[in-house]
């Protein structure tokens, strides 16, 4: 978010959805983002076509990407986390999982908006591993905030759908402009989607590889 003074409306209760971008590929970062407004404001929220980012096209996110950040009854705020960062947690030798990584981005969304003077009394969120477990450590963590840990909560809730917009198009840019690091001659960037399906995305990884260093930072 760009100013940091905090609006009237979030004094009053506020309604938080988290979503990610970015779990399933092999290349990029995995980005959490985060979409808050006030409770009175969510009637409006869901008139505004966001839908689970996955069914709009490219430009359609990037549009309602750039709608939802000139709208002043809308927070939102997101975390990248590098591939770099990822492939070091989870090589290491008491792995950090996935899940665990997800579990504190989450967390530390919530933290930032609630430092921010935010009262945020309800909180919508994609499951990540048993949602029972991820709803008590979550409610251990904040026991003032009502949480609601769901499949599919970015086609159910248009608060998380936003956030899934925001996290989306936050990862598609990194991916967008990353900088390859690595500088040899043939390194190319028709990566395609990042996704280990993806043959275009196996054949990259394929010609990426090098026999003493492995993969690129991207990977």
């Amino acid at each position: 978010m760009g100013s940091k003074i905090l609006p009237k409306w979030a004094s009053k209760p506020c309604v938080m959805g988290i979503d990610e971008a970015g779990r399933g590929p092999v290349l990029g970062p995995m980005v959490y983002g985060c979409l808050y407004c006030s409770q009175s404001y969510l009637k409006t929220l869901s008139t505004l076509s966001f839908a689970d980012s996955k069914t709009l096209k490219e430009e359609k996110r990037e549009e309602l990407f750039e709608t939802l950040k000139l709208n002043d009854s809308i927070g939102w705020d997101v975390d990248v986390i590098d591939p770099r960062e990822l492939s070091a947690k989870m090589l290491k030798k008491n792995k950090i999982n996935l899940n665990e990584i997800s579990h504190s981005s989450a967390m530390g969304l919530i933290d930032r908006v609630l430092k921010m003077g935010v009262l945020l009394t309800e909180v919508y969120i994609d499951t990540v591993g048993d949602a029972g477990k991820y709803e008590m450590k979550l409610s251990n963590s904040f026991p003032s905030i009502k949480f609601v840990v769901a499949k599919k909560a970015d086609s159910l809730y248009p608060v998380v759908s936003g956030a899934s917009i925001v996290a989306k198009v936050t990862r598609d840019r990194a991916s967008r402009e990353w900088v390859l690091d690595e500088t040899a001659e043939n390194m190319q960037r028709n990566f395609g989607s990042g996704y280990p399906g993806d043959p275009q995305t196996k054949s990259w990884l394929e010609d990426h590889k090098h026999h003493i260093f492995g993969f690129p930072s991207l990977v």
